[in-house]
Order: C-alpha cells, then sequence, then structure tokens
C-alpha cells in the first residue's frame, strides 16, 4: 500500500519544480515534465487539478506556461497530496463513527488517529519554499554558523 501515490509524487515534483522557478515566471508544461521526469499527458492532468483547486496559475501565449498562485511558503504538501488524492486516511475506521462499529471502544483507532494527526501536521508544516534554492543555501548558511559558534 503506498500511502502517497505516485501521482501525488509527481504532482510533488511538479510543485517543487514551480517553487524554484517562482521568481522567474511560468514553466511550461513540457518543460516540467522532463525536468521531473514526469509523463507529460499524465503532467497536463495533474496541472490542470492544481490549477482547479488554486495552486497555481496560468498564462498564455508564446511565454506562457505555470506557475504558483501563492509565494512557495503559503503552500504546503499536504495541500498538494490532498488535491490530487484526498484526503489523507491511514485508515477508514478513523473516518467516522458510523463506519465501524467498534470505534469507540477500539484501541488500534486511537493510535491511527494520533499517526494521522501526526502525519497531516508534518505534511502541512512543509511548504514549498523549503526547496528553492534560495532556502538551501540559507539554511546552509545557518547551519554553517552553527558550528563555527560551536567549533
Amino acid at each position: 500500500m503506498d500511502l502517497v501515490r505516485r501521482n501525488t509524487d509527481y504532482a510533488v515534483r511538479l510543485m517543487v519544480n514551480l517553487a524554484r522557478n517562482y521568481e522567474k515566471g511560468p514553466i511550461s508544461t513540457k518543460t516540467a515534465a522532463i525536468e521531473e521526469d514526469v509523463p507529460y499527458q499524465l503532467a497536463c492532468k495533474l496541472m490542470q487539478k492544481l490549477h482547479s483547486a488554486k495552486l497555481v496559475e496560468s498564462c498564455m501565449g508564446p511565454k506562457g506556461g505555470f506557475g504558483l498562485s501563492r509565494d512557495p511558503s503559503k503552500i504546503n504538501l499536504l495541500e498538494v497530496v490532498e488535491t490530487i488524492q484526498g484526503p489523507i486516511s491511514i485508515n477508514r475506521c478513523v473516518l467516522g463513527t458510523n463506519i465501524c462499529p467498534r470505534q469507540e471502544s477500539c484501541p488500534v483507532t486511537v493510535k491511527l488517529a494520533k499517526l494521522q494527526d501526526h502525519l497531516c501536521s508534518y505534511l502541512g508544516s512543509i511548504t514549498l519554499d523549503v526547496f528553492s534554492p534560495t532556502q538551501r543555501r540559507k539554511r546552509g548558511e545557518k547551519a554553517r554558523e552553527l558550528k563555527r559558534r560551536k567549533g
């Protein structure tokens, strides 16, 4: 069982590509698909889904393509995952009391619900800006500074 499906992985890669190119303007789907090893036809479908969810904007014309609809620091991985594959559910039993008659007395449901909360919280805390070259440089500089202070 894949928690993050292949299409979701592809969509995340496409979104990371758009985040890396955020200040450069729109990127064509073909370019992003090639750079991220995503089949072009599938990339087109994924970009349309992301556009419908208002995570990306499209720009027509010879230099057109797609770009993020918001700053990369305002888009998190949970939004991307849920746009492509729907709400995350570790198990059906955490979806509601009408799914499983044992839910209220089941110790497993409690643990699975906690795992789901952690997973959603974690994915929600990762914004696309952490994948941009500028952010990586900043993190590298901070790490070097901390190392220098300790050393």
